[in-house]
């Protein structure tokens, strides 16, 4: 592969990086609306791409050690040593690429540190809630890979088989 063929798979990641932004906003929506309803399905929807991402930076990490190799540099060389060391206009395609990564990892670190505190929020309220019906013994957990935590009720059956 060449400098064409790596740039394409960069295409992809960004656009897949892109995707993941979009997708964490959309968690951040139905977090902030309440509907958590639809927040298993968003969560799940989120690390679909999340899985995606990791096929492509394999592959990416791959050419560009191929690539790197041919241009004299470490198998592990980073991408702005691989722009430094490209023909122009591969050079600042390069580098491009480099500073988009840059910024969408900044916009996406900030969105999951958001959604985080969301479900913090809503973790505490729904805590609020079930103790105040209770006996002050509700524990209820989130685990933000889309694996809800188990509630416990004090020994009791959830508040959901109470009702039904």
């Amino acid at each position: 592969m060449g400098l064409r063929e790596v740039s394409a798979i960069l295409w992809r990641e960004r656009h897949l990086l892109e995707l993941l932004l979009f997708k964490l906003d959309e968690e951040q929506l139905v977090l902030a609306a309440g509907r958590t309803r639809w927040l298993p399905r968003a969560t799940r929807e989120v690390e679909m791409v999340l899985d995606e991402i990791r096929q492509t930076e394999l592959e990416r990490a791959v050419e560009v050690s191929r690539l790197a190799i041919d241009f004299g540099l470490p198998a592990g060389a980073s991408l702005r040593q691989l722009a430094e060391s490209s023909p122009p206009p591969w050079q600042g395609m390069l580098v491009e690429h480099r500073q988009a990564f840059l910024s969408l990892t900044d916009e996406i670190t900030a969105l999951v540190q958001t959604n985080r505190e969301l479900l913090i929020r809503g973790q505490r309220a729904v805590r609020d809630v079930l103790a105040s019906i209770g006996d002050g013994k509700v524990e209820v957990g989130v685990d933000y890979g889309g694996r809800p935590a188990a509630p416990a009720a004090a020994g009791r059956p959830f508040l959901i088989d109470e009702t039904l």
